[in-house]
């Protein structure tokens, strides 16, 4: 562990590992509109046709020391991140569509973009997915893995990824969950310790989600792992003792986009200015292949869990039971196939001030959920590379920016607040690399200290 350095809150570096060589992206779902969003767009600006706009590894600044130091570097420039030109793409999916194929389906980027990058994208081609309709119900597709048991399924994920990794001469590896809402699955006996879920693998327990498998898979093979749905994926006692077992960096989960990345930018807002709150109803419209999925109520019970926690941990509810303890709170996602990837969202807000009068908000947010999304992967495979290099293992709590059900240690409760999480972010980069951690207090300005 580093030394407390008595002169300051500064710490002695941590020993990061250079990113030397190719860092190979493994991403379930690859022919999903995430995923051929993200490869197409790094594609991209490899290419000069396009910003990546969004990312926080590559267009966001880090303060370092006072204000009046005006050190303020570009993270990527401050970090040693892999450079996204050493990035190299496989996964799986259900459709053996190529990755042009795949991302003229979706209909998120243009056609003509897609042209410019259509040789580079047909080389990207999916192996043949883990995948089960009990668990995703509305979606068929025939490009799968068979095996007897769940077991024999991981094994074939971890034939995948030595492949990859040996035939690509990749120096390191992560993974990205970009697959589907699953359903609604709770923690039980089979996920309480690594023995009992490798018994549930052979046994091929109906509580073991393809997901989890993908799980087991990356991190019995060292790679780090990040769930982008709201699936329990890797969100469960026997897969976060692997993790810290094998040393592997683990986060999740399900992506913070469209209205619930509103609601972590608003509702603390409301807090800090203790506005009440009588109700927060919200509704959207999208019609890609997530909503598809969605309009299964078993997979909607996922995501409406992970939607709904938002509000209650930000609000705190039992610390100011006058402003927050009687709101209601209502979700809905609809599957309207004309919208396509062009998700629509609505939000009405039944606030209250001073003596108790009432007030509204109102947000009509016309967002694309997989522009929003790309760049998440973007930074999450890179900070994620960075904590494996820098022998940061189990859980990250420290990427909770990025997602609307962040993991956390237990007996902790989890962030939600963005402010908060992107503070937490830039503080553990500064703690990597020794540099003084920001807190705000500035009284040394002001000769108070």
């Amino acid at each position: 562990m580093p030394i407390k350095n008595k002169k300051s809150n500064s710490k002695e570096k941590i020993d990061i590992r250079p990113p030397k060589g190719k860092l190979g992206i493994l991403l379930p779902g690859i022919g999903g509109a995430v995923s051929t969003t993200f490869i197409a767009g790094v594609e991209a600006i490899k290419n000069g046709l396009g910003r990546p706009i969004g990312s926080l590894t590559q267009m966001g600044t880090i303060r370092l020391g006072k204000r009046t130091e005006k050190r303020s570097p570009l993270i990527k420039d401050f970090i040693p991140l892999a450079n996204p030109e050493d990035l190299v793409f496989a996964g799986w999916d259900i459709f053996p569509e190529n990755c042009y194929e795949a991302a003229l389906k979706a209909g998120v980027l243009e056609k003509n973009l897609l042209d410019e990058l259509r040789n580079v994208l047909q080389k990207t081609k999916p192996m043949p997915a883990v995948f089960d309709r009990t668990y995703v119900k509305n979606l068929r597709g025939e490009y799968r893995k068979a095996g007897k048991t769940k077991m024999d399924l991981g094994e074939q994920l971890i034939d995948d990824i030595q492949n990859f990794k040996k035939e690509n001469r990749l120096d390191r590896l992560v993974m990205v969950w970009c697959g589907s809402t699953e359903v609604y699955i709770k923690r039980s006996q089979v996920h309480s310790s690594l023995k009992s879920f490798e018994e549930g693998l052979r046994d091929n327990h109906p509580d073991i989600a393809p997901s989890m498998i993908y799980a087991y898979a990356a991190i019995q093979c060292g790679v780090p792992y990040a769930n982008g749905a709201p699936n329990l994926s890797v969100d469960v006692p026997a897969l976060i003792k692997l993790a810290q077992k094998k040393k592997v960096p683990i986060a999740g989960k399900d992506f913070k986009t469209g209205q619930t990345l509103m609601k972590t930018i608003i509702a603390p807002g409301l807090k800090a200015r203790m506005i009440g709150l009588k109700g927060w109803f919200s509704t959207n419209i999208l019609g890609n292949r997530d909503g598809e999925v969605l309009d299964d109520p078993y997979s909607f019970k996922t995501k409406e869990e992970s939607k709904l926690s938002v509000l209650e941990y930000i609000l705190q509810p039992e610390l100011y039971p006058e402003l927050y303890s009687d709101y209601h709170h209502k979700v809905r996602i609809n599957y309207y196939p004309p919208r396509g990837d062009a998700k629509e969202a609505w939000d009405n807000i039944d606030i209250f001030g001073w003596l108790g009068y009432p007030m509204q908000i109102k947000i009509n947010f016309l967002c694309r959920d997989s522009i929003l999304a790309a760049p998440i992967v973007l930074d999450l495979a890179l900070f994620l590379d960075l904590a494996g290099r820098a022998k940061l293992y189990g859980i990250q709590e420290w990427l909770s920016f990025y997602f609307k059900s962040p993991m956390h240690g237990e007996g902790l409760y989890p962030e939600h607040d963005l402010f908060i999480q992107l503070m937490k972010l830039k503080n553990t980069l500064r703690y990597l690399k020794g540099e003084e951690l920001i807190t705000h207090l500035g009284l040394d300005y002001y000769d108070l200290m």
